[in-house]
């Protein structure tokens, strides 16, 4: 890789997060079951009204709306020396 490669150990799960999400989306799954498959268990326990504003359910949507920004063109920025 070229030195200066962007790609820490963090951004690198966080891809594979959005990745992942992303291939559930699209599979037809909700958030909530995004988020249980994920591994935040507790969401899928979460009534309504306490899902709609928890964090889990904020999580996954950013998610979901990177991963498919990335998918739309912006994984070109993920190709940039910085």
């Amino acid at each position: 890789m070229p030195r200066g490669w962007p790609l820490t150990a963090y951004r690198l799960a966080r891809l594979d997060l959005m990745l992942r999400a992303l291939d559930l989306r699209h599979g037809g799954a909700t958030y909530r079951q995004i988020a249980a498959e994920l591994g935040r268990e507790d969401a899928a326990r979460l009534p309504a009204t306490e899902w709609k504003i928890s964090s889990a359910r904020s999580f996954v949507v950013r998610l979901v709306r990177d991963a498919t920004a990335l998918m739309n063109g912006d994984y070109r920025k993920l190709l940039r020396i910085r």
